[in-house]
């Protein structure tokens, strides 16, 4: 009867001892599937939006699209490394203000509705995205900043 004892307890133990692990960001935005996906409904959005179209007029889309699909897959915890220009240098003479922004993030909201990811998954991408509103609403500051350690290891171009 001991080693039945001893062995149920080694038993819930062990069980108890593997959690499951949680998703990543990535996993749960449907890993580079979705992002690509999340990415072709955003552009498919701007397209429509009156505000935000003039500042894509002179862009390389397939350039602008290569490098949000590894930025976001980076900033979920996914295997890739955004190589693109830091925020700052890619919104420099833009002049955004709030109704710029607010008008990108109702859009990649609705990338995200039209892609099927969950609203905890969307917030969660939101909130990593929201330390880079400083410098895409006020590049200036940045680009004219002496480097910091962060500035270094950034990698562009």
């Amino acid at each position: 009867m001991r080693l039945l004892t001893i062995i149920a307890l080694i038993w819930l133990l062990a069980a108890c001892s593997t959690t499951p692990t949680q998703p990543t960001l990535y996993e749960r935005l449907g890993e580079q599937e979705g992002i690509t996906t999340i990415v072709d409904n955003l552009l498919y959005e701007i397209g429509g939006n009156d505000t935000l179209l003039p500042f894509f007029a002179a862009t390389n889309i397939s350039r602008f699209r290569e490098k949000l699909i590894e930025q976001l897959c980076q900033v979920s915890d996914g295997p890739c490394d955004y190589t693109g220009d830091s925020m700052a240098q890619v919104h420099a003479g833009m002049d955004l203000n709030d109704s710029h922004f607010n008008a990108l993030v109702t859009d990649l909201v609705a990338a995200m509705d039209e892609a099927g990811v969950a609203t905890g998954a969307q917030n969660d991408l939101l909130a990593r995205l929201v330390p880079m509103y400083d410098e895409v609403m006020n590049p200036d500051d940045y680009i004219n900043a002496e480097p910091t350690d962060t500035d270094a290891n950034r990698v562009t171009r």
